[in-house]
């Protein structure tokens, strides 16, 4: 690739999974490493501070997983996430959440060629025109949902957690007021209350 490198990450708390990734990435010239995580916890922390163009993200992992990672996220999701999973029950959820891939344990370096060449196609066109992640994912028992920011009537703090509204519905994601106002930078939202932040748009 004639551009900058993609950098990538790597999240699992496998050892022995995250070495074969890194492995697999240390093939390809057009790639490079920004790192390497063994929880989710560690993952929030290192996307929002190295902005990665591409995660390789573990579903299970204890406390926090990879569903967990992207609805803390927000709107801070990186361009391409790949899922890097020894379970095919979460595929129709990766999907859902908006990964590019979904990669089965143990893969072979065919199929992870797959899934790189997919992930270069897509950076390559958010660099060429950047897009800004209009909905949330909210992580509930019964799977991931998805609200459009625009359609949020109102928030309300809610402990650690805050609760949105919209229409009749309201949904109850693991993020703080404080956290979800960067993401409504761009729309229109105004702090009413120190426990609520409303649409005026």
């Amino acid at each position: 690739m004639s551009r900058a490198p993609i950098r990538a990450l790597v999240v699992d708390d496998e050892p022995l999974s995250r070495t074969s990734v890194v492995a697999e990435l240390r093939h390809d010239p057009d790639v490079s490493l920004a790192g390497e995580c063994s929880s989710g916890d560690e993952a929030l922390a290192e996307i929002r501070r190295l902005r990665p163009d591409l995660v390789f993200l573990d579903v299970e992992m204890p406390e926090c997983g990879g569903f967990d990672v992207l609805e803390m996220l927000g709107v801070e999701v990186p361009p391409a996430i790949v899922f890097v999973t020894a379970y095919d029950r979460y595929a129709i959820q990766a999907f859902e959440v908006g990964a590019l891939d979904y990669l089965l344990k143990p893969f072979d370096g065919a199929r992870f060629t797959i899934a790189l060449e997919r992930a270069k196609e897509r950076i390559a066109a958010y660099r060429s025109t950047p897009r800004t992640t209009e909905r949330l994912a909210i992580k509930s028992i019964g799977g991931v949902t998805f609200v459009r920011i625009t359609e949020i009537d109102w928030i309300e703090a809610s402990d650690y957690y805050s609760r949105l509204h919209v229409g009749g519905k309201t949904h109850l994601i693991r993020r703080s007021m404080a956290d979800l106002e960067k993401d409504l930078q761009s729309f229109f939202f105004c702090r009413v209350h120190y426990s609520t932040v409303r649409s005026i748009g």
